[in-house]
């Protein structure tokens, strides 16, 4: 998501003097869907179609649908064939130690690709800057974390709060 976010949110800022026709997403528009595709239970995959629908929302409502549909196979065809042609080398692969094993390191990298990647988004998420918006952010994180922590209101149904809650204010 991260990547998605740099490629079609920040990056064609940066380059709308040489590249005019770069596809631009706005970044609420952006860390909006980051965060209702975070929320909702299961894979992140569907973030792909969610970006696929944004990027081509100017050519009308059939090129966001095949922008979607785009997005969609462009993010699971690949982890799809990789299940189907390597889960049968990677049974067979997992039998020996040093492999089994270098997973523990596989998956630090990936938490600390998360964590760096939750860091990266937050930089744009007025939070410490002491003016009112901040510290209105700042109470929505705390209350959204301790609401999940403490209590049994679904995911999906605080993002809704969130999402209401970011229209009114």
């Amino acid at each position: 998501m991260p990547i998605m976010y740099e490629q079609f949110s920040v990056r064609p800022e940066a380059v709308k003097n040489r590249n005019p026709n770069a596809i631009h997403i706005d970044k609420k528009d952006m860390l909006t869907g980051i965060g209702i595709v975070r929320a909702v239970p299961g894979p992140v995959f569907s973030i792909g179609s969610y970006t696929g629908g944004l990027a081509l929302k100017d050519g009308g409502a059939g090129m966001q649908i095949i922008g979607s549909i785009i997005g969609m196979v462009g993010i699971f065809l690949p982890s799809a064939l990789l299940v189907l042609f390597f889960f049968p080398i990677w049974n067979r692969l997992k039998k020996y130690s040093a492999i089994y094993r270098s997973l523990e390191g596989i998956n630090a990298a990936v938490l600390g690709i998360m964590v760096g990647s939750t860091f990266y988004i937050l930089k744009d998420i007025t939070l410490f800057d002491g003016t009112g918006v901040g510290f209105i952010n700042i109470g929505i994180v705390l209350g959204t974390a301790v609401t999940l922590i403490f209590t049994r209101v679904p995911a999906p149904v605080i993002v809704v709060l969130c999402v209401v809650l970011g229209y009114f204010l």
